[in-house]
């Protein structure tokens, strides 16, 4: 007990809480002296988990004994008008002991509740408990919840009185089959009606039921009402209430129960499995673990069951390490491990590349006496990295394989060494397998004696060509491919499709159309992966009469054209500039039968849009609705901004209603291309209702919807608008980039005030965000128009003084030399210009000459 102290968790206080329940339990000592009580005098059986109704029928009459063998003849035939009147003389004389020993007899449940409901409108007859029972046992093994269903709805029509016995037999079927709820409403309604005075085994098999649906709240309840009675709770009652808060994962009251269960000495190796593999089952594998160490001072022993079963759960979760400490656990338990166990672990470590660790337990199986199937063998070789291990595994099983699982073991052989990325010794094992010479030593390599090598097989040859190809080792890869003809090996689809698919991807045509001919020439019928490899290839060649010529043939044999393919090859096309070429591509493969998607479409309408072809982007895009697609939102946005720096704002807007109108919601790029468009179109205001329309659909504008803005409101001669946008920008949780303080101090400046606009310079330099050189020279040509030629000279040795602002375009240099002609010839800053061009300052970014 001091052990398991170590992981209880504190009782709760809390409504109704199982720590209140448990107080109950304990104080009340009493035991309600009746009949039934102690399980152990069920008629079921001495525990409430079997579900076997009778132990014994009493002896019957040879008359009834006739009757019954008579109704069982008459059920199992096909009933018919010509044995109505026996029925009705046999019904006259039926009781309910006759109907138990026919439900008995009767092997079907479909006949057996044919019978049930006969005898139920017979004049005179009432079924008991017994004979409810026995249909429903029978429904709940046949799985018939409807009828089971119905069945209980009798049981309270035909005011049936049940023992405490019978009814927690009826409730338990009723559990097993998931009907918990009509399990609880008939236990009420039976105790209401005084049909039945339940008893504490009727309520565990009710507690039983509820802990199946996990239902904590109803088991809290029914397990109030029992200490309401002063029953002492038993195994029986606990069990299915630990099980209960395990189902739903609530540790903290589960190790309560079981705390409680261990006090009263009721813990055992089921009660104490529940808790393990639940633990499991939830990924508590500490704690289950905590508590597989701890089980010697529960003094019980676990099964090799729930060992397995912690075993998976502890591998599932990741937590090997703890699965192979159970593992030596159970050794120590003296419990026969079998196969089945090392196979998961190796299974496990093979996967995590813990070669060490799935090597000792191979060796372990060893010792053990337990012989390694094919699959652990495999897996071991798929992880080995050193040929050694390799050696140590086939040594001594390949002998004692039949001949398939040799062959499996050397293709495992084969593959280790790919994945090793010893393609080479693989090329010679398989080489040196078919009597050939592969330039190398192999018995140096010492993987199998000469003697015993397998004959290699078709996939030893996949195997050994996928790695050639994917080492790009593809003329020894075709070289081995001629080569199986030596030993009578056949070839497969997949072997040439490898084969074929490299050689695309090497841009070797030729060779591919060679492969594909031999293909059509051999039993081996090209497949969609075949087709699509050389359909591929030219795509990225950007050959679309032969992309389209491949595309024919696929239509022939019934494959299609992977979309990823044709759709590189519009992109392609549109970036050459050959939008018009992958339009009537697409046209072609439609005539061919296959839809190309929108994705396609919009490669070529974006390509349409760049090159100028407005009308006939615009025409592709209307005719997609026609071949059965609905553009998204990314062809209407290709259009919309088309349209819009076209300056056909009013035809863009008319899309993005259409848009809206058909369920896509437009994004923030559709309303970045409207408001550049209006506001380059000198209607600002339009611009302006698209931002309040994007906070009106929750549209969070971005960095390029506000900067599109600032710099539309300056253009429009609106600077104090665009500063207040600013504000609102900064305050909306945008932050402005370089680009929108650009925009702001250019529009600044085109407004006559460079001072404001200075003002955003610095703030910029504050930021570390560095201008282009040409808003220099747009502040001093503003500053020098707006008769302040001081601050426009301050401006210009900052720009002679740091090499990193001198990089001007061709369109700053004529107005920078037009500013330093106009400042040289200011007497208030004559001067300064002066002696900037005696430094030799203004050599790099003027001529000089001119100047002076």
């Amino acid at each position: 007990m001091a052990a398991l102290c170590r992981i209880r968790i504190p009782h709760l206080l809390f409504s109704n809480s199982i720590k209140q329940l448990l107080n109950i339990w304990t104080h009340h000592n009493i035991l309600i002296q009746t009949p039934f009580t102690k399980h152990n005098l069920s008629p079921f059986s001495s525990t409430p988990t079997s579900q076997k109704p009778i132990n014994s029928l009493p002896p019957i009459s040879i008359d009834d004994s006739r009757i019954v063998d008579r109704l069982v003849h008459i059920f199992t035939k096909p009933l018919d008008s010509s044995k109505s009147q026996e029925l009705d003389e046999l019904g006259s004389k039926i009781t309910t002991c006759i109907v138990e020993f026919v439900l008995r007899k009767l092997r079907n449940w479909r006949i057996a509740h044919l019978f049930f409901n006969w005898a139920s409108n017979l004049k005179g007859y009432r079924h008991n408990c017994h004979t409810f029972n026995l249909m429903a046992e029978c429904l709940s093994g046949a799985r018939q919840i409807d009828s089971m269903r119905v069945l209980v709805n009798d049981v309270v029509r035909f005011q049936c009185y049940f023992t405490p016995r019978g009814l927690g037999f009826f409730i338990r079927c009723l559990g097993n089959q998931g009907l918990v709820k009509e399990a609880n409403e008939l236990f009420d309604q039976m105790k209401k009606s005084g049909l039945c005075v339940p008893n504490c085994f009727t309520y565990n098999c009710l507690l039983d039921a509820v802990s199946k649906a996990g239902n904590v709240g109803l088991i809290e309840l029914r397990l109030k009402e029992m200490c309401s009675y002063g029953w002492e709770l038993d195994k029986y009652a606990y069990t299915p209430v630990l099980q209960c808060y395990c189902n739903v994962g609530n540790f903290e009251n589960a190790l309560v129960v079981f705390n409680e269960m261990h006090v009263k000495g009721l813990v055992d190796a089921h009660v104490l499995s529940i808790l393990l593999v639940s633990f499991s089952k939830w990924g508590k594998v500490d704690k289950a673990f905590e508590l597989v160490e701890r089980i010697e001072d529960l003094n019980i022993s676990l099964n090799e069951k729930t060992c397995f079963v912690l075993i998976h759960g502890f591998v599932r979760e990741g937590k090997t390490d703890k699965a192979l400490q159970l593992l030596d656990k159970m050794k120590k338990l003296g419990f026969v491990l079998d196969i089945s166990v090392y196979g998961v672990l190796i299974e496990e470590l093979s996967r995590n590349k813990e070669i060490e660790k799935a090597m000792q337990l191979y060796e372990d199986m060893n010792v053990s006496g337990v012989h390694p199937d094919i699959k652990i063998l495999s897996d071991l070789m798929s992880c080995v990295r050193d040929e050694r291990d390799m050696i140590r595994i086939v040594e001594g099983r390949y002998e004692s394989l039949d001949l398939k699982a040799r062959m499996l073991l050397y293709n495992s052989v084969l593959k280790g060494l790919i994945n090793n990325g010893s393609t080479d010794k693989a090329y010679r094992l398989l080489s040196a397998s078919m009597g050939l010479d592969s330039g190398g030593d192999f018995n140096e390599d010492n993987l199998f004696p000469l003697k015993e090598l397998a004959c290699p097989n078709t996939i030893s040859f996949e195997i050994v060509i996928d790695g050639l190809c994917r080492a790009d080792r593809l003329e020894i890869a075709l070289n081995l491919f001629r080569d199986m003809d030596l030993i009578g090996c056949k070839r497969s689809v997949l072997l040439y499709n490898n084969l074929i698919d490299s050689l695309s991807r090497a841009s070797r045509l030729n060779e591919c159309y060679e492969l594909l001919d031999e293909m059509k020439q051999s039993e081996f019928q090209p497949t969609h992966y075949t087709y699509n490899s050389i359909f591929g290839c030219l795509c990225r060649q950007g050959d679309d009469a032969g992309a389209l010529a491949i595309v024919r043939e696929m239509r022939v044999h019934g494959h299609q054209p992977w979309i990823k393919y044709y759709t590189l090859l519009m992109k392609k096309l549109c970036k050459d500039g050959q939008a018009v070429k992958a339009s009537n591509f697409l046209a072609d493969i439609v005539q061919e039968g296959f839809l190309p998607d929108v994705v396609g479409y919009s490669a070529v309408i974006d390509g349409l849009v760049k090159i100028k072809q407005l009308d006939e982007a615009l025409n592709l895009f209307r005719g997609i609705c026609s071949r059965g697609y609905c553009p998204d939102v990314v062809a209407y946005n290709i259009m919309i901004n088309g349209l819009c720096k076209a300056k056909r704002v009013l035809e863009a807007q008319n899309l993005l209603d259409e848009m809206m109108d058909k369920g896509l919601i437009p994004s923030v790029v559709t309303y970045n291309s409207l408001i550049d468009g209006w506001c380059k179109n000198g209607d600002v205001d339009r611009a302006i209702a698209y931002l309040t329309r994007m906070n009106v659909k929750e549209q969070e504008p971005n960095v390029i919807t506000y900067t599109t803005l600032i710099d539309g409101l300056c253009n429009a001669g609106k600077p104090s608008d665009a500063i207040s946008l600013l504000v609102k920008m900064e305050a909306n949780g945008c932050s402005p980039n370089r680009i929108t303080f650009m925009a702001l101090i250019s529009g600044l400046c085109k407004c006559w005030k460079p001072d404001d606009a200075l003002i955003y310079l610095q703030e910029m330099e504050r930021k570390d965000m560095k201008p282009d050189p040409s808003i220099y020279i747009v502040l001093i040509d503003a500053f020098i128009k707006n008769m302040n030629p001081n601050e426009a000279c301050d401006l210009l040795q900052k720009v002679v003084h740091d090499e990193s602002l001198q990089d001007l375009n061709s369109k700053s240099r004529p107005i920078l030399k037009e500013a330093i002609l106009s400042l040289s010839a200011d007497p208030r800053t004559s001067s300064n210009l002066k002696i900037l061009l005696e430094e030799g300052h203004l050599a790099a970014l003027c001529n000089v000459n001119e100047i002076g």
